[in-house]
């Protein structure tokens, strides 16, 4: 035998042991961005706070529609007030007889012609409109009996705006007229005085001997 030491070769295995090697798993998915289900979520969120606001703004036109094309309610026949200004005087069946002494300003109607007229008194004379008088109560605005007392500022436009709308006849050309507004104080409002007055007058005294209104 030859002295050295002679060595064994296993031989090769025909294939790789699988027993005792850990398998290796297979590839794992990337765990999702947390901020983009975040910002996915207030995305949500923002769309439907848009909604919810989109119907409040929609119902709200719906109603306000509504509200706007309903009728206002009907004012109460036994309310006194006609929410017009009154222009044409309407003549009586049985016109009294004139002239009329002591008259006070609730009974002044629309055409009457006053003489020595003075705004303040709390009593005038009525005459006939072709015998010498100042003035002519040419436009009338009453306020409903249930109407609060609107204030000296608020009567006194009111006032003017009847003036404006005042229409005299021809027969006024031949005077020189001015016109004068009258209406109620916050005491006579509370006694029922609902009317605002527009007179003509002349500052000459009992110059016009004719109606001014047509």
């Amino acid at each position: 035998m030859d002295s050295q030491e002679q060595r064994r070769i296993p031989p090769r295995p025909a294939a790789p042991p699988a027993a005792g090697f850990p398998k290796a798993a297979g590839p794992v998915a990337p765990a999702a961005d947390p901020p983009v289900k975040q910002r996915r979520a207030v995305s949500t969120l923002l769309k439907a706070v848009f909604v919810v606001v989109l119907l409040g703004v929609v119902g709200g036109l719906v109603w306000l529609a509504n509200w706007l094309g309903s009728e206002p309610p009907a004012t109460s026949s036994s309310d006194p007030g006609s929410g017009i200004v009154e222009t044409s005087p309407t003549p009586l069946a049985t016109p009294p007889a004139l002239p009329r002494e002591g008259v006070t300003p609730p009974n002044y109607r629309l055409g009457d012609c006053f003489k020595d007229f003075d705004p303040e008194a709390l009593r005038s004379t009525v005459v006939a409109c072709d015998a010498p008088h100042s003035a002519q109560l040419v436009a009338v605005y009453r306020y409903p009996g249930s109407d609060l007392y609107p204030g000296r500022e608020a009567l006194a436009a009111k006032a003017l705006e009847a003036c404006q709308a005042a229409k005299l006849a021809p027969a006024a050309n031949d005077y020189t007229l001015n016109f004068q507004r009258a209406y109620p104080s916050g005491t006579s409002w509370d006694s029922g005085d609902r009317r605002v007055d527009c007179y003509v007058t002349a500052d000459a005294g009992n110059v016009i001997n004719a109606s001014v209104l047509p």
